[in-house]
């Protein structure tokens, strides 16, 4: 009876966990690394075809993002998830499977014109939709057996609507033993979706620490979240719209986008933004717009007290005046063409893929607009670079200056902070027999196991295929610091990674005046062809 840990191990993205029980091999979760997690997605330390059982705490793609990849690689078992999370899946992977595809023929269109080897896609969306058949569905708290040594049950974990804990018992040999998952840790609060479940026993636990080494820190007086972010984002709208600007919000494009919807729907309501009338709100983004058809369907089960007060009293809890979708990227490129001020939300929310980056690459360097995240913003990420201040970024190979005022709506987050998580594990009584610490930077995840344990529980970080015994409560495998971190610890400057960006960005451009006979330019294209190689040498 073991457990393995196959991402989100020292990092915040790709969550994934095998437990292997009475011969047979279960996964909670099997999502995509992103930003400074990512190694290499495609590279599974696991047969697939080996697979039993995959249990999805929620859609969003760093829990989800990988079972396509499952299916193309031989899964053939069975994927289980709430109601609304598998409907959700059902766009999601798609839409993960369409980005997978339309990078891999971006990269291979230069790979072409090098004459570099062609790549494949992580995965289709003939793999999506198949992975997508497997979803059985089930509602919280109904036990469900899955074979003769295991059975579990989904818990409302107030994440996403449809986002679970699972609560798993399993029998070997006459042991038994329960062990439960995070997840991901609902903020308390939020607009339209119930606050956490607390949970009190398990003989081990898996828990989230993306924010366990701070607090959100209070928003307002207020006790409507929602009303809480609908004055913040206001004073911003308002101001970038006297100044003429747009509004640019990288958005999740399920939860987060429908949460900001909410909150924009309660400002019309209240005439919070004066002198703009009903002005324009966009979703631009084909998934959020999928995903918002989802959270205005069957929703029993899933809404807080106010969410349905919203409805019994007939109003629409995303729409207003002035809201629209865009059906194209012919649309998509018009609201740039359009001088009226106006709310822009796209994905993706830490602006590595997705529409927003077109919008990034129009209003970054633009003074009067303004750029709002909403969202946790990973290490390696644009959203990240942005929000630390970077003056410049590139952009479809042109460099951006960074002009526009760059907000952080730190309230407005679906992920509990350190105190709400330190309640959430307190309140298992008596305290587990140890506490796997994931999903939080690299840095995080150990400061927060250090506070468990100085809180008298037994806690640790585990690494990269670290494999534990449930039975006997101890390591058996040790993990491995993957590259990526050990890149990391060499702690490169900012200063030296701007050097070198700069550096490749001119290389390329005297690359492509080879046929100039400006004596400077051949000197200079040597020099940085050095500065390079001795970079390449010392890493």
């Amino acid at each position: 009876m073991n457990i393995t840990f196959h991402g989100a191990a020292r990092a915040v993205t790709g969550s994934c966990y095998m437990v292997e029980v009475a011969g047979k091999r279960i996964l909670v979760d099997c999502g995509l690394q992103q930003g400074r997690d990512e190694i290499d997605n495609g590279a599974l330390a696991f047969d697939a075809s080996s697979i039993d059982y995959i249990l999805v705490t929620h859609a969003h793609i760093d829990h989800s993002g990988r079972i396509p990849l499952l299916v193309k690689q031989g899964f053939t078992g069975r994927v289980f998830a709430t109601r609304l999370t598998g409907d959700l899946l059902s766009i999601m992977l798609r839409d993960s499977a369409h980005i997978q595809e339309s990078d891999t023929e971006w990269k291979n269109q230069k790979a072409k014109r090098a004459g570099n080897p062609l790549e494949e896609p992580l995965y289709t969306i003939d793999d999506a939709v198949r992975a997508a058949e497997m979803i059985e569905t089930f509602e919280y708290k109904q036990m469900i057996p899955l074979f003769d040594g295991a059975k579990f049950r989904f818990i409302d974990a107030g994440h996403l609507l449809g986002s679970a804990y699972v609560e798993l018992w399993l029998s070997e040999n006459g042991n038994q033993r329960k062990i439960v998952f995070s997840g991901d840790i609902g903020n308390v609060d939020q607009p339209i979706i119930r606050d956490p479940e607390f949970l009190t026993d398990a003989d081990y636990v898996v828990m989230e620490s993306t924010y366990g080494d701070r607090n959100h820190g209070a928003v307002s007086k207020m006790n409507n979240l929602a009303k809480d972010y609908a004055e913040e984002l206001s004073v911003i709208i308002q101001k970038t719209f006297d100044a003429g600007g747009n509004v640019v919000i990288p958005s999740f494009a399920v939860g987060r986008t429908q949460e900001l919807l909410y909150a924009i729907r309660e400002m019309k309501e209240n005439n919070m933004v004066k002198n703009h009338g009903d002005f324009m709100v966009c979703v631009d983004s084909p998934l959020a717009s999928e995903a918002t058809r989802v959270f205005s369907g069957d929703l029993r089960g899933y809404l807080d007290e106010e969410a349905r007060e919203v409805l019994r009293e007939g109003s629409a809890l995303f729409t207003f005046p002035g809201f629209m979708t865009t059906s194209n990227t012919d649309e998509s490129k018009q609201l740039n063409m359009d001088p009226t001020p106006k709310v822009i939300i796209s994905a993706s929310g830490m602006c590595d893929a997705g529409r927003v980056r077109h919008h990034l690459k129009h209003n970054l360097w633009r003074s009067e607009s303004a750029i709002v995240f909403a969202g946790y913003q990973a290490e390696g990420t644009l959203g990240r670079q942005l929000l630390d201040g970077r003056e410049s970024v590139k952009l479809f190979g042109e460099k951006i200056a960074v002009k526009a005022s760059i907000h952080n709506l730190r309230g407005l987050s679906s992920h509990a902070d350190r105190d709400h998580l330190l309640a959430w594990i307190e309140h298992f009584n008596p305290k587990p027999n140890h506490v796997f610490v994931a999903h939080g930077d690299f840095e995080v995840t150990e400061i927060f196991a250090n506070t468990l344990r100085e809180r008298g529980f037994s806690a640790h970080a585990p690494l990269y295929t670290e494999v534990y015994d449930l039975i006997e409560n101890k390591k058996v495998q040790d993990g491995i610091l993957i590259e990526k971190e050990k890149a990391k610890e060499r702690s490169e400057s900012a200063a030296f990674v701007d050097l070198k960006s700069n550096a490749t960005e001119l290389l390329e451009y005297i690359q492509d005046h080879k046929g100039s006979s400006n004596k400077d330019l051949r000197k200079l294209n040597k020099q940085l062809e050095k500065l390079l190689n001795a970079w390449k040498t010392e890493k």
